[in-house]
Parts: C-alpha cells; sequence; structure tokens
C-alpha cells in the first residue's frame, strides 16, 4: 500500500509478573508524536516575554519537526541508570587512535583551526578519490564530483534544498530513516511512502531468523506519479540491516530511468556488509551515474559519529547545486576532524581496517541473533549495517503498569520497547517512528536493536533479554 501521509498509535496488555529493573519515576515532560507543541503549534504561534505572539514559520508543522521525537523519549537520562542502551546507534569504543592523532597535530597548527573551503579540504577530497579508485566505474574528480558535508545529514539536506521545488513528491521505502522526513518537507518535498514487506521464509542457517524484507515492484511503480522528483534509497540500510540486491536496484533503476527521477544513494554503511554479499553501488549501474548523488560517511566508516564529516559523490549537475546550497547553509565542515577522516582513508586499507572491523561487527551481530533465536522470538536476518529488527508483537506487560504519558498516542511497540528497557535492562527503538500513519501497523510489531557495542556489553544484554521469554505471549 502507498501513502503520502505522517504517523500514530495504539496499545497492549499482560499478567504481573516480578520486574528485573524498577520503573522509571521520571519522565522529563514530554509530548505525543501525533501533536505538536500544544500552546505553540497549534496556534501556530508563540509568546516572548513583553512581546505580541510570533508566529511560526509552517515548515514546522510538516515532516513532525515538534513532534517529540524516539530518541529524546529513549534518551538515557529517560532509562534506568543500568539499562543497557542498544536503541541509539552510537558505539562505546573510540575510532582508531592512528585517525584521531590527525585532528590533534591539525588542532596544533594555524590552519588546522580555520575555515576549510566549501567544498571540503583538498586533502580529504583526494583521500575520497583514492579511496573509492574506480569502484565508481571510473575515476572520481576530486574538484567537481566530491564535496564535503558537515555529516551525511547535511549532505542529504543540501542536495534537497538544491532540487526540490514545493510540491515534488520523493519516493521513500518504510520503514526510512526518520531524518529525511523532516528535511524533505522543510524544502517542499512531499514524501510518498513505499512500505518493504516482511517475509515469513527461513533465513539460510537460523530456526527463527526471517529472510529481509522485499520491495513489491508493481507497489513501487504505481506510487510514481508525474509530480514525483527523487527516489530515496538507503543499503544497507537502516533501521532494517537489508543490502538491496542488485535484481533490486536495476529494477528500481529501470524505474529511474523511465520516470527521469533524481537518485539519493545513501550508502553510509557500505562497509559493513555481511556473509560476502555484494555491496552494488547504485551509481554503477548502466545509465544511473548521472541522475545518482551518492552519500557517505566518515562517521560511519570509523566508528566516529561525533566527527560530522560526510561527502556526496556524483556528476558535476548534481554536485555543484547542491554544494551551492551547502555552502548557505553550513559554509564548510570543521578542519580538525576533516584531517582526522583524510587520514582514516589513507590508511585503512594497508592496515586492514575494514576486514578487521567486519569480523568484529559479525562476531557482534552474532551475540545479539543467538540471543533472539535462544528467545524463539522472530527477527529479520540483519545483512548489513549495526541493526536488526526483533518483532515485539508477542511481548505482554501487566494490565496496570503504568507508562509516562509521551507514550499515551504512540504504537504499542513504543510500550513494548519502554517495558523492555525498564524491567529487562536493555533499550531498543520501536520502529513505527519510520512510518507514515497509514503504515504504522507494519512498523509497530517491530523494535530496532543496535549491536555497534563491543562484545561483553552485548554479552550482558544478550543474557538479560532471555528474561523476556517469561513476558511473552505463546
Amino acid at each position: 500500500m502507498i501513502s503520502r501521509l505522517g504517523s500514530t498509535a495504539s496499545a497492549s496488555a499482560g499478567s504481573r509478573i516480578p520486574t528485573l529493573l524498577a520503573p522509571r519515576v521520571h519522565l522529563r515532560r514530554a509530548l505525543s508524536s501525533t501533536r505538536v507543541i500544544r500552546q505553540q503549534a497549534q496556534a501556530t504561534e508563540t509568546v516572548a516575554p513583553s512581546a505580541k505572539p510570533f508566529a511560526l514559520a509552517s515548515r514546522l508543522k510538516h515532516g513532525r519537526a515538534l513532534y517529540q521525537d524516539v530518541w529524546s523519549i529513549f534518551n538515557a537520562a529517560n532509562l534506568p541508570q543500568e539499562c543497557i542502551n542498544l536503541g541509539q546507534g552510537y558505539m562505546n569504543f573510540p575510532p582508531p587512535a592512528w585517525a584521531r592523532e590527525e585532528a590533534t597535530r591539525a588542532l596544533a597548527s594555524t590552519e588546522g583551526n580555520h575555515y576549510a573551503p566549501a567544498k571540503g579540504r583538498a586533502r580529504l577530497r583526494n583521500a575520497i578519490k583514492q579511496f573509492y579508485g574506480t569502484q565508481f566505474g571510473k575515476e572520481l574528480d576530486p574538484e567537481t564530483e566530491i564535496m564535503v558535508s558537515s555529516g551525511a545529514n547535511e549532505g542529504l539536506y543540501a542536495a534537497w534544498t538544491a532540487f526540490l521545488e514545493p510540491g515534488d513528491e520523493v519516493i521513500m521505502f518504510e520503514p526510512f530513516f526518520d531524518l529525511y522526513l523532516p528535511a524533505i518537507t522543510f524544502n517542499g518535498g512531499q514524501p510518498v511512502y513505499v512500505p518493504l514487506h516482511p517475509t515469513s521464509k527461513p533465513a539460510p542457517g537460523q530456526r527463527i531468523g526471517k529472510k529481509t524484507w522485499t520491495i513489491d515492484f508493481d507497489e513501487l511503480r504505481r506510487a510514481i506519479t508525474p509530480k514525483a522528483k527523487m527516489i530515496v534509497l538507503n543499503s544497507p540500510h537502516n533501521p532494517l540491516g537489508k543490502v538491496f540486491s542488485r535484481e533490486e536496484l536495476e529494477g528500481i533503476a529501470r524505474l529511474a530511468e523511465e520516470y527521469n527521477l533524481i537518485v539519493i544513494s545513501d550508502e553510509v554503511y557500505e562497509s559493513l556488509v555481511f556473509d560476502g554479499r555484494e555491496h552494488v553501488r547504485f551509481a554503477t549501474l548502466p545509465g544511473m551515474w548521472d541522475r545518482t548523488i551518492t552519500v557517505g560517511s566518515a562517521g560511519k566508516l570509523f566508528a566516529a559519529t561525533g566527527w560530522r564529516v560526510g561527502w556526496l559523490i556524483g556528476p558535476p549537475a548534481l554536485i555543484e547545486p547542491a554544494l551551492a546550497a551547502s555552502t548557505r547553509i553550513v559554509f564548510c565542515a570543521n578542519t580538525p576532524m576533516q584531517e582526522s577522516a583524510a587520514a582514516a582513508l589513507e590508511h585503512a586499507r594497508e592496515r586492514r581496517f575494514f576486514e578487521t572491523q567486519l569480523d568484529e561487527y559479525a562476531e557482534r551481530r552474532g551475540v545479539l541473533v543467538d540471543a533472539f533465536e535462544r528467545l524463539g522470538m522472530e527477527y529479520a536476518w540483519p545483512e548489513g549495517s549495526y541493526f536488526a529488527l526483533l518483532n515485539i508483537s508477542r511481548v505482554r506487560w501487566p494490565n496496570d503498569y503504568k507508562f509516562p504519558k509521551a507514550l499515551d498516542e504512540r504504537g504499542k511497540d513504543f510500550k513494548a520497547a519502554w517495558f523492555i528497557a525498564n524491567h529487562i535492562g536493555v533499550s531498543c527503538i520501536p520502529v513505527s517512528e519510520f512510518y507514515c500513519d497509514e503504515h504504522v501497523g507494519i512498523g509497530e510489531n517491530y523494535a530496532r536493536f543496535s549491536f555497534c557495542k563491543d562484545v561483553e556489553t552485548l554479552r550482558i544484554a544478550a543474557d538479560r533479554l532471555q528474561k523476556l521469554r517469561w513476558f511473552l505471549a505463546p
């Protein structure tokens, strides 16, 4: 089913059982996901002391910009201190020391403390060129086909600013990374949602795990109207962990060419593709280079999400307008972390960094999915990234269990996730956050768990999760 809408809610029940952790008694004042800030957004105005009401920009009413997001609800400050955070995708280990040292050297210099060129420091753009070599079917021109951004998110925002006109439709697969939505709507775009579909087919070698979700191409074709301007891809996928197959991407490419769509290919998890699967760069498919902006991230490549260094790669006709927008949004990315990113790219291959990192993440994935298997709870086999979706539709809690008011109009997955965090001691992220209203029923059966933590922490979390069996319906 195709939708051009927003996101909502539901509830659940069960029987009383002793808890592992004490319930959280305080949650900072929160708002429901289906309401905007009451006094402000209902009247689209706010009041400053001794001033007449100020009208809010109408764009804030769209794209859930004023809703309390899932990250602030499932923030460590709102959860028990002893809760293990497998919800948010940040690591509890640092980037490689040989990359961090380059930022120290940059800060010790004069140049390293000042503006970088808007398109990015020459060293980093050349390092990106050398890193990718001919992976895009050609050698990249660091002057016209690469731009550095303040994290991948800012690069995406710049691309949407550069090309979207009010009313242009943007095709998004659900579940989608939640920051896509406000960035598109702030720039006048109209999201069109096409859900991926769970499968009942078992994943190879797994008793409980299921194969990754699939695309209904008839549904995708129906979603494309004369107003369609772009389609957004994310492979490896957040939050699903899906790696789109070559066959799937070729099907999308045919539609992109038929309907003359710009393609945003978010490939920030490119280094985390498991089981010998192929990561297909969408821009390398026949006819796709000229219509594709590929998004990369030093933060995701090197476990350095706080660096906020990303990049866009594409033909000059797409990169030049995106750079013009980025220059007016942030002007440039920060200089010392660009030096760290450059050093990381320059030395990663000789140090076999990505091979080692992939093996480490495969071990982490194994710890988490083994916990799901032992529990007997269905999950989607993660083919890439560091996320896995667990089917939580069987989770039950006491009928009189007290939830914070912030969850009153949220999907039942919010309550399940809150219960798991407070009573099992492991936090996760409810997946309905990544769906529009019409399709929220798909998402609220799942929670996202991240395995970007050290193995010992994951083992403790896996042991805690076994206590969830006492809270499962048959």
